[in-house]
């Protein structure tokens, strides 16, 4: 150790001096990783339990929250997270709750929930969602309320762990994917329980039972790339191709091109075995939800589905950092054994 001391004593002033804070820093980032990792583990057991109730405007009673593990009671739970989507929910809903009571129409066994889940909004998009729950009622319509914002994760986890449906699709509040196309994604987890190739052009039917079958349908944008590269700013696809080397680096691979689309269905039997152990709760949950796929062996899909952007994403180009933050957490989490991934349902 001598040596050391005395081959730093022999260096410049302020070459030392910058030694010393890429010390300090070093040691702070460790610091910071370290807490996140402890405080994000310790978390999920709370933040189950953070909401117990949901409200229904019809009523001055509170319904208690519903639980992914107990038997299924629809056939279909559509999640949606959404922070200060006033703007922009109501269409989604229309869209969306019309084509399930068409379908339900022609199908008594597709039963379904559409769950929102707010996260912490300041405007007025819980009471656009009760307007909903007053004209169709708290079977069909929900809204979780969660007290401050905690992250689109976090919202989408609360979501699946309390929703009553044998599949659980998460979409996001814009509308951006044609919500038509969780027909694509039903088809696929279909195909793949009953281990044949489905036809894309017959009329999809209920299947019963499904939920019990492990597996993930991934909506992907991958197949609109090409386009993308083209009309996207240079640093832009910079930085996307930058996220897809740190996801590979992170992961060792996950198999998915577009692990970041908002449109992914769940059998009931995978979301109890993924949300219990999701950690993260903002941007990069969905790599994460993707790397427990792969170490609990349900198989998973990645399927082409119409995608539009629409303006007043919350993405930010600053969310870069923190997504590459998460993805060092799913590093060194799951890597150094912190974070421990639960395989008994009941522990």
């Amino acid at each position: 150790m001598t040596w050391i001391v005395d081959s730093l004593v022999g260096l410049p002033t302020p070459l030392l001096a910058l030694l010393g804070c890429a010390l300090v820093a070093l040691l702070w980032i460790l610091v910071l990783v370290a807490s996140r990792l402890v405080l994000l583990d310790v978390g999920i057991s709370g933040s189950e339990r953070e909401a117990l109730f949901m409200e229904d405007p019809n009523s001055i009673d509170k319904v208690p929250l519903p639980s992914v593990y107990a038997p299924a009671e629809k056939y279909l739970t559509v999640v949606c997270p959404a922070y200060n989507e006033e703007g922009r929910i109501a269409a989604t809903l229309d869209e969306t709750i019309s084509y399930l009571q068409e379908r339900s129409a022609k199908d008594a066994s597709f039963t379904y929930e559409v769950l929102v889940v707010d996260d912490g909004s300041t405007d007025n998009t819980v009471a656009v969602v009760f307007d909903f729950i007053k004209r169709l009622g708290i079977d069909r319509v929900r809204v979780v309320k969660q007290r401050v914002n905690r992250g689109k994760g976090a919202a989408v986890r609360k979501g699946a762990l309390c929703s009553r449906g044998e599949l659980i699709l998460f979409a996001d509040a814009d509308g951006a994917t044609r919500f038509t196309d969780l027909e694509k994604l039903e088809r696929e987890i279909v195909g793949m329980a009953k281990g044949v190739a489905t036809d894309s052009q017959s009329p999809i039917a209920a299947c019963p039972g499904i939920g019990d079958a492990s597996l993930v349908a991934f909506g992907s944008r991958a197949h609109l790339q090409k386009k993308a590269l083209v009309t996207r700013k240079w640093y832009r696809n910079v930085l996307m191709y930058g996220f897809y080397f740190a996801v590979l680096l992170a992961t060792g691979g996950t198999g998915v091109r577009d692990t970041q689309c908002g449109f992914k269905m769940f059998t009931r039997s995978a979301a109890r075995k993924l949300f219990r152990n999701q950690r993260l709760n903002r941007w990069t949950f969905d790599v994460e939800l993707l790397y427990l796929c792969k170490k609990l062996h349900i198989r998973v899909a990645e399927v082409a589905v119409a995608w539009t952007e629409i303006p007043g994403s919350k993405l930010r180009p600053t969310s870069i950092f923190h997504m590459l933050f998460e993805l060092a957490l799913i590093r060194t989490g799951y890597g150094l054994g912190v974070w421990k991934i639960k395989q008994d349902l009941f522990n």
